[in-house]
């Protein structure tokens, strides 16, 4: 029974396809309705929506790493989508990871949002070695998670090798001095970066010192965004 229930499947019209496409919802057709198999991948991929598909967003939807997972192995393939939303999903440490394998291969999304997902610095260590090979990705939102100073030096390693991306948002996470000098080391190395939004960490006037001797070194930062201290 099952064999017959997977032949009538895999044989199924193209016309028939595309309806069941037309009533699944974009995460669905970008994230599970792949890899089945050889024909039916070509089938989504002509499918229209698919196509013009550019742009999704997944703010407060709960999806977990689970869902992030999804989401990594359709990033893995896609090549249309350019923007993907995923603020307040409580992806966590493992759901960066899981992203962070499908920005290695992806050659197609610009913008990542992840603000406020409980993201610590495990998960900024995925992120960042991502970095390191993507080479399309020029916005990352990272606000309001749990990133320290050894996140910030895991990010510092990535923008030293990362030649694309052009704006980190770090607001409201919990960046010492420490970190900040991190950061530096890495804007001195770093020839894309134009905007850097660190406000409100805890970096100081150590931190603020350590980024403004950076800046003597790096010409392409054009906003800096500080606390006030």
């Amino acid at each position: 029974m099952a064999n017959s229930t997977s032949t009538n499947f895999l044989t199924l019209p193209v016309d028939l396809v595309y309806r069941i496409l037309d009533h699944q919802s974009d995460f669905t057709i970008v994230c599970t309705m792949r890899n089945v198999c050889q024909r039916f991948n070509r089938i989504v991929d002509s499918y229209d929506r698919y196509q013009v598909l550019t742009t999704l967003k997944l703010a407060f939807h709960q999806i977990g790493h689970v869902g992030a997972q999804h989401l990594s192995n359709g990033l893995r393939h896609n090549t249309t989508l350019t923007i993907l939303k995923l603020e307040a999903n409580r992806i966590g440490d493992v759901g960066a990871q899981n992203l962070a394998n499908g920005l290695r291969h992806n050659t197609a999304l610009t913008t990542l949002e992840l603000a406020t997902n409980e993201i610590g610095d495990d998960g900024i260590q995925h992120l960042s070695d991502a970095l390191q090979h993507n080479t399309t990705l020029t916005i990352l939102k990272l606000e309001a998670n749990r990133i320290g100073d050894v996140g910030a030096q895991h990010l510092a390693n990535g923008l030293r090798h990362n030649t694309a991306l052009t704006t980190l948002n770090l607001q409201c996470n919990q960046i010492g001095y420490v970190g900040a000098q991190h950061l530096a080391d890495g804007l001195r190395h770093n020839t894309t970066l134009t905007t850097l939004d660190l406000g409100e960490n805890r970096i100081g006037d150590v931190g603020t010192q350590h980024l403004a001797d950076a800046l003597h070194h790096n010409t392409v930062i054009v906003i800096l965004y500080l606390p006030i201290l």
